[in-house]
């Protein structure tokens, strides 16, 4: 990771790092573009050669039904389980603090407003799981959807090798009372979900991450379609706000969480102390060594990079111009910096505040 001392930067440089270097795939619209077509043309056919060309899976069916998840959560590892759990009871008691019913107002005598929610009816959630599972995505997108009344879900997901799931997604698919997973994935899962298929409904709304091919789906289909999306998300990127108190073991795996979703990840340490910067840097080589994931951390960490700064306010500032997806303040001091946060996604306070929380 190259090192970037803040106050030689002059305003252009500054600037220039807190540009998202994105690869440029020129003809990604294109190849898209024909994947969509074909799945609007072609419905479930297209979808079963598709997922034989891109997942190397025979597909006989499109879907898990609600006995095959249970067998597969079966297998869910005892520790897995138990850490799902804690995340299901945590998120749903967020969630369920945020509904509540507004009053009505006379604006004036014999005038009353007030304002009422509704449910999306049938919303689709995607879960990436080509080179990772993330069942924290499914709880995150699945529980609110749940609390909110929504009438369908409609849920799809890569299949794995097996032509299956896997067990952590099947089992918070049981904590959800989520009877069937779509086993398709990438853009021919956003396509299906916003045409609709043979198998798959026609969704209100698409909801979830994933690569450049299913983010150029969405924006591809919000254009074309009555479907909506939640927005055209970019590669995972993390800011990390540490000074001396900060625990150079912890940062380095904050950096390196982030790093595992793809090469095109960034993970930006931001310091005011040379000596966290260089043993977060030790640390950091030597917990790539045992990632399973190794190869496509290391490759982020190198399009990553480290700002050296004069205190933590300068540090703030400079993530306020950068604007992190998620930002680590990750430092004992953290209540002075709060009233400085500016521009983030979301925040994570404290030594012991890890995104991957």
């Amino acid at each position: 990771m190259k090192i970037y001392n803040l106050k030689e930067l002059s305003k252009l440089e500054i600037e220039q790092l807190c540009l998202r270097q994105l690869a440029d795939d020129g003809d990604i619209k294109t190849k898209v573009a024909d994947i969509v077509e074909q799945v609007k043309l072609q419905g479930d056919q297209s979808l079963k050669d598709l997922a034989l060309q891109f997942d190397k899976v025979q597909l006989d069916k499109l879907y898990l039904d609600q006995t095959a998840l249970q067998e597969i959560a079966a297998n869910i590892p005892v520790a897995v389980k138990s850490a799902i759990d804690a995340a299901y009871q945590n998120i749903k008691k967020f969630h369920e603090a945020q509904v509540h019913r507004e009053s009505r107002i006379e604006t004036m005598p014999g005038v009353s407003c007030w304002r009422e929610n509704r449910a999306i009816e049938r919303v689709g959630l995607y879960i990436p799981g080509g080179t990772a599972v993330l069942p924290s995505t499914f709880l995150m997108l699945g529980i609110p959807a749940k609390i909110a009344g929504c009438k369908e879900i409609i849920l799809c997901s890569p299949p794995q090798k097996d032509g299956k799931t896997n067990s952590y997604l099947a089992y918070c698919a049981m904590l959800l009372g989520i009877e069937r997973i779509y086993l398709v994935g990438g853009a021919q899962a956003i396509a299906a979900m916003a045409y609709g298929t043979e198998s798959i409904p026609k969704v209100d709304k698409i909801f979830g991450p994933g690569n450049r091919y299913v983010t150029q789906a969405k924006q591809l289909i919000q254009g074309n379609t009555l479907t909506a999306i939640d927005m055209p998300a970019g590669p995972s990127e993390v800011l990390v706000l540490a000074d001396d108190t900060a625990n150079p073991s912890y940062v380095a795996s904050d950096l390196l969480a982030q790093s595992e979703h793809g090469t095109d990840s960034q993970a930006i340490l931001v310091s005011n102390s040379s000596n966290i910067i260089d043993a977060v840097l030790v640390e950091i080589q030597k917990q790539l060594e045992v990632l399973p994931r190794k190869d496509i951390a290391a490759a982020a960490i190198n399009n990553s990079y480290i700002v050296l700064t004069e205190d933590l306010v300068k540090g703030m500032e400079f993530s306020n111009l950068y604007a992190p997806e998620h930002l680590i303040v990750a430092t004992d001091a953290y209540q002075e910096l709060i009233p400085l946060i500016v521009n983030a996604g979301s925040v994570f306070l404290g030594n012991l505040t890890p995104e991957s929380w």
